[in-house]
């Protein structure tokens, strides 16, 4: 490319406008530095532009960003792109000009024209900015300016980055510390209560001074059941919680009736949660599926016990239908509702509701587990619900398991 049969244009408002639209409008510094190499270049001749950024834990530099443009397209591989200019730029935090020591007119890539830039800010360095051209003119006082323009402006996008991942990690760590403190306050919780009846009623039927008929003591042993039984429920959560999060349970996938599997389920939760009201309209026929029958029953059970704490005085609603490449499972009842602020975290692991019944147990474990159960399957589960009227936790699994 001949410099004097394509001049520059004159530097005015106009590019600096645009340049400044740039770094406004563009998400990341990639992008306006992608965008800027198309639009500088009738105002300011380069052929290769390079970003390094210095990585502060080791000190060493990375091309982050590099185009090669004009002359150095055509023979990338073999130019040279700055790195030893830019530890210089950057160990000084000073611009560095470099310009051959002899013309070689024959061969304009061995003539580059160096202007290196420090990307930093008053108080911390980022990297350096290099523009590398081959052959003629070398770089005017007032091109200089503007790539330092440049320079500075990218600066503070990238400083503007930095802060955001900054803060977003965190913002990570606070509500990983958050989870934690729910952890230890739940657990405590749910292993207290359990523990206080189981250690109560012992200590009652031992008394040597007190003689309880045989209608008490079974009474006395049955809570003791029952809140070993929740003790036992805990710990199997949390085991599986754990597994799950670590990806340690191995599915044993199999050809699955649903409607069977449904049918069988509701048996046994008929003779343990009598109270419970269920109705189902399953189609007919409907597709077997590959799962895991016992991972299966863990979700719908968990689902369904959850509609009796939650929703006690409500009816619950299967629906089951067959969809392209699989089916489709709703689970609805006429409850309560969840507030729509909580229900993006409602799979999140530990979390529990606010605002529902104090007297309700929980570890907040349940729905975390059927989540991470269904996306093992390779399936979905979402919800819908509203306030007064009700929830329905919505589950698609696939008909095969690839």
């Amino acid at each position: 490319m001949n410099h004097k049969e394509n001049p520059m244009k004159d530097l005015d408002a106009n590019i600096f406008y645009q340049i400044v639209q740039t770094f406004w409008e563009m998400k990341s510094w990639r992008e306006s530095a992608n965008q800027l190499v198309k639009m500088i270049r009738p105002y300011f001749i380069f052929d290769n532009l390079v970003v390094y950024l210095l990585d502060p834990m080791n000190l060493t530099l990375e091309a982050a960003f590099a185009k090669a443009t004009g002359r150095g397209k055509s023979a990338e591989a073999d130019v040279a792109w700055g790195e030893i200019i830019a530890a210089r730029v950057i160990e000084s935090r000073q611009i560095v000009l470099q310009e051959p020591e002899e013309a070689d007119p024959l061969n304009r890539l061995k003539q580059p024209y160096t202007l290196a830039l420090p990307l930093a800010t008053p108080s911390q360095v980022f990297g350096a900015l290099v523009f590398i051209r081959f052959g003629s003119p070398p770089y005017s006082a007032e091109q200089i300016k503007f790539a330092h323009m440049i320079a500075r402006l990218l600066s503070r996008q990238i400083q503007y980055e930095y802060l955001k991942r900054d803060h977003d990690h965190l913002e990570f760590q606070y509500r990983v510390f958050q989870v934690q403190e729910d952890f230890i306050s739940t657990v405590s919780h749910e292993l207290r209560t359990p523990l206080g009846f189981i250690k109560g009623y012992t200590t009652t039927l031992l008394r040597t001074d007190a003689n309880w008929d045989e209608k008490t003591q079974r009474e006395f042993l049955s809570i003791i059941d029952n809140e070993t039984d929740r003790l036992q429920d805990l710990i199997a959560n949390l085991l599986d919680s754990a597994k799950l999060q670590a990806g340690q349970i191995v599915m044993n996938f199999q050809q699955v009736r649903l409607e069977s599997l449904v049918n069988d389920l509701l048996t046994r939760l008929a003779l343990h949660h009598p109270g419970l009201v269920i109705h189902t309209d399953i189609e007919q026929p409907l597709k077997p599926i590959q799962a895991d029958p016992r991972r299966l029953v863990q979700v719908f059970e968990n689902l369904l016990t959850n509609a009796e704490k939650y929703a006690p005085a409500s009816p619950v609603y299967i629906t089951i239908r067959s969809i392209k490449n699989g089916v489709k499972v709703d689970i609805r009842d006429e409850g309560p509702g969840i507030p729509e602020k909580y229900q993006e975290r409602i799979f999140d692991r530990f979390f529990r509701v606010p605002d529902q019944q104090t007297n309700v147990h929980g570890s907040g474990l349940g729905l975390f587990i059927c989540r991470q159960i269904i996306q093992a399957h390779h399936g979905e589960i979402t919800l819908t619900s509203k306030v007064g009227e009700g929830t329905t936790f919505h589950i698609i699994l696939p008909e095969t398991i690839e």
